[in-house]
């Protein structure tokens, strides 16, 4: 249950941090504000880290791939598309095609195997699901 709230969570933050973001994105620029967004994101989680324990920093060091490492990258390449497609389709079209990607993506990766992952096998219900979002969609566009 705690993780249903989580995640909705997640997705109510998300939502609005696009919002915010495109709107500091008008009156500055697109890496301007995916800049500002993961500095502020740094600075609260180096606070958070303060008051919470202070693990040590670096056992990053020893994170085996050393790919696994580069989600600061693409959190920034996040930060500036959410900001891009909520600009040209609005906050809830962008979120449904980000939410149905992020379907489609972590299908994917639990059916390959991929980073990691233990492989899953193909469940036709999961893939109906996935249509099931996309026709949602396509009615919600219209």
């Amino acid at each position: 249950m705690w993780g249903i709230v989580i995640a909705l969570l997640s997705g109510a933050l998300m939502s609005i941090q696009g919002v915010f973001n495109t709107e500091v994105t008008r009156q500055t620029s697109e890496w301007v504000s995916a800049g500002w967004v993961q500095f502020t994101a740094f600075v609260t989680c180096v606070v958070i880290w303060l008051f919470t324990g202070r693990q040590s920093v670096s056992a990053l060091m020893a994170v085996e791939p050393k790919y696994m490492l580069a989600g600061g990258i693409l959190g920034a390449f996040i930060t500036y598309t959410v900001i891009r497609s909520v600009e040209s389709l609005g906050p809830a079209r962008s979120a449904l095609l980000i939410v149905i990607s992020q379907i489609l993506v972590a299908y994917g990766i639990e059916l390959f195997g991929l980073f990691g992952v233990e492989k899953a096998a193909f469940e036709w219900k999961k893939a109906l699901g996935a249509a099931v979002a996309i026709g949602g969609i396509i009615i919600f566009r219209s």
